[in-house]
């Protein structure tokens, strides 16, 4: 039996069709009960062990019940349960399995307006000519952007969020704020230099950085965390709708803000890291400075 078919039998044992009231309150009143009688269940099985011998079938017939009124609600709104299985795979598949290499977005891009496939980024605490503590970056030995510091009133490391922005580029084959620094940007293609290389998402990447960030202060700066937020991951994902990296699995969010982290940690505490990224392998690996 599929969960279609399931769903059409659950029709005709809806008692007076109540499925068919525009109002869900009734339904959802049901599944919020049926769930409380499952949580009941459990705590049955808690309190008594395997002296609860019923436990299998109760457990059976409690979420068969569950089951029914997700069907009854579904029903009412006109989705079918086969939709909402298969959504669920999606959207599982996409958060918790890692998912094979397909190529980099600028694959097919001449050689100038590519990513370099390999190179290696220094971050390091100095300071400027007026005796200001600054963060500086190379690339390949060469500097990259301005010197930059935490612009905030506390040292907050701040100043470190281009591994971020490198992390991106090296394992998702993304970024318009590097691509931008290392002037490979794809010009010979007007309408993708504007969308994918352009201001808005060079904005749309700051902004995903100042959002992780934001949530790695209130979590230790990621020490010791395996598991983002689902609600974090999906509002990266959100706000690069549209682009180029907008199928990018959430797993792949998750593992690339986890690493970034690892070497942004490292740098506050060291005064600095080296990042050696590979892009053909989407390997993103660092080090102590000398």
């Amino acid at each position: 039996m599929t969960l279609d078919e399931y769903q059409d039998f659950a029709a005709a044992t809806d008692p007076g069709e109540i499925s068919k009231n525009p109002d869900l309150s009734v339904l959802l009143l049901g599944l919020s009960g049926e769930t409380g009688s499952l949580l009941t269940l459990y705590k049955k099985w808690l309190r008594d062990g395997d002296a609860y011998q019923v436990v299998e079938d109760r457990l059976t017939e409690e979420m068969g019940d569950i089951l029914w009124y997700l069907a009854a609600i579904a029903r009412q709104r006109g989705i079918s349960l086969d939709r909402i299985a298969t959504a669920n795979l999606e959207k599982t598949r996409s958060r918790w399995l890692q998912h094979g290499l397909g190529p980099l977005p600028d694959e097919d891009r001449p050689e100038k307006e590519r990513f370099p496939r390999r190179f290696v980024a220094e971050l390091r605490d100095t300071v400027d000519e007026q005796g200001k503590a600054v963060m500086r970056m190379t690339l390949n030995g060469e500097a990259l952007g301005s010197p930059l510091t935490d612009n905030s009133y506390e040292r907050d490391g701040y100043r470190f969020h281009d591994i971020l922005h490198l992390a991106f580029t090296c394992m998702m084959g993304w970024s318009p704020v590097i691509r931008a620094l290392l002037k490979v940007k794809r010009k010979s293609d007007a309408e993708l230099d504007e969308v994918e290389d352009g201001g808005r998402a060079v904005a749309i990447e700051e902004g995903i950085a100042a959002l992780v960030f934001s949530y790695a202060t209130q979590h230790s700066m990621l020490a010791n965390v395996t598991t983002l937020d689902w609600s974090l991951l999906r509002t990266c994902s959100e706000m690069a709708a549209g682009l180029e990296i907008s199928t990018v699995p959430l797993f792949t969010w998750q593992q690339t803000i986890l690493t970034a982290f690892d070497a942004w940690r490292k740098a506050i505490r060291d005064g600095g890291v080296r990042i050696i990224c590979d892009l053909e392998r989407r390997s993103f690996l660092f080090e102590q400075l000398n």
